[in-house]
């Protein structure tokens, strides 16, 4: 590599280091109150406009961090980064709310080490984001006492990885996927108490908490192909992420209002930034596609959690079942050697997505169902513009829940250059 080139080399990975800390909340919804909050198992913005389309399926110019095995397809220089909007109008029987929320989505790195053998990749993604804010007003049983209880959440948990994918035998590729983990989820419940006149009786009691995690998790990927006419494949893959318990440290104190995040002030400290661990199930996912090269391919994928088995820091289940999600999923190029038409050389995706969640309210399991679009435009010979959008629905207005009517768009770019693993003969 030349002395340029290790210079550009060196700038990129600088990008990761001063953006590490700049995620804003790319999450917005009341059910991310519940367990680590929402999870983002979407993939990148090309994955997300195909309904999460990425363990069967990868291309050369795109990154893919849903499943190790496919980064050896990358025979090119790759970086990605895209934002991330949210916009969520949360509804009940008698009333609504809109909430919102964005930022940096994630920033990715693939670099061929021996182009289709071996490669290497690395990033920074959002693996969890909570982001609520609920107002719940009642009575207090046996008096004529009214409650107003504001529970309020924010942040998430992200994750710095570094991946490798390695061509093992003829059609078949194999990789892993190495997480550090860390961020921060903080909530609030703040209560306060009204006589029948509707005045304040007493302080404003809070509670806050706070919970740091600083931990390790992998991810294992399997992809294989086979020819089934000309310039038609079928692709299987299959991927494990591996969590189980993951360490951290709690803060935790009840106190008046806006005295309950400081441990020198008056107050109860429940958790004095203790040490423990919360249980976080694996995850399962597979998928098949099917290609016809240069032209479309459309995959079906499927991935699974059990979340009933999952244990909050004080070894409380919380109320989370088993989730899953299925993902339908397609791309097409009109012509991707027209020289003359940008159109025709673009990519256009459209997925669909149906989602169990892990949420379960008034004894009913919340469901998911999204539809999904987007696409790359070329800029150049070999960097794109990705574009993605989904709208969707979560819950219901019945049996006391919240439904979620929502609208997410991920706008990102993907600089790709051939020259850094070749020796020029002039410079």
């Amino acid at each position: 590599m030349s002395i340029k080139n290790r210079l550009r080399l060196l700038g990129t990975l600088g990008v990761f280091f001063i953006f590490t800390n700049a995620f804003s909340q790319t999450t917005a919804s009341s059910y991310s109150a519940l367990g680590l909050g929402e999870f983002n198992y979407g993939g990148l913005t090309h994955n997300q406009a195909m309904g999460g389309l990425g363990i069967s399926y990868g291309t050369g110019w795109a990154i893919n961090n849903v499943n190790p095995a496919l980064s050896t397809r990358n025979t090119v220089f790759n970086f990605q980064a895209a934002m991330t909007y949210r916009n969520v109008n949360a509804a009940t029987t008698s009333e609504s709310e809109t909430l919102d929320g964005g930022g940096l989505s994630y920033l990715a790195l693939s670099l061929p080490l021996k182009s289709t053998k071996l490669s290497m990749g690395m990033g920074i993604n959002q693996l969890t984001g909570v982001n609520y804010n609920i107002l719940v007003n009642g009575d207090v049983a046996n008096s004529n006492l009214s409650a107003v209880n504001r529970v309020e959440g924010e942040g998430g948990i992200s994750e710095a990885y570094l991946s490798t994918g390695y061509y093992l035998a003829k059609n078949l590729s194999v990789g892993l996927h190495a997480s550090y983990l860390f961020g921060s989820t903080i909530r609030t419940n703040q209560l306060s108490l009204l006589d029948s006149a509707r005045n304040q009786i007493g302080a404003t009691s809070e509670y806050y908490e706070r919970f740091t995690v600083a931990d390790v998790s992998f991810k294992g990927g399997i992809h294989y192909f086979f020819k089934v006419g000309e310039g038609k494949n079928i692709h299987l893959g299959a991927i494990y992420h591996m969590f189980g318990d993951i360490r951290g440290k709690q803060f935790a104190k009840v106190a008046d209002q806006g005295e309950a995040s400081d441990p020198d002030t008056p107050g109860d400290i429940i958790n004095n930034n203790d040490r423990g661990t919360i249980f976080l199930p694996n995850r399962l996912g597979y998928g098949i596609s099917f290609e016809k090269i240069n032209k479309f391919v459309v995959g079906l994928e499927a991935q699974f959690q059990d979340f009933s088995q999952y244990r909050n820091f004080a070894g409380e289940s919380g109320d989370l079942g088993e989730s899953f999600k299925v993902g339908l999923g397609a791309q097409f190029v009109p012509d991707a050697f027209s020289m003359d038409n940008l159109l025709k050389r673009a990519t256009y995706r459209v997925g669909l997505e149906y989602i169990q969640t892990p949420y379960v309210v008034n004894q009913s399991q919340i469901t998911d169902v999204g539809i999904n679009f987007g696409g790359s435009l070329p800029v150049n010979s070999l960097s794109l513009v990705n574009m993605a959008v989904k709208v969707g629905t979560r819950g219901t207005t019945g049996n006391g829940l919240i439904r979620e009517n929502y609208f997410n768009i991920s706008f990102g770019f993907s600089l790709n250059d051939n020259t850094w693993f070749y020796k020029r003969s002039f410079e």
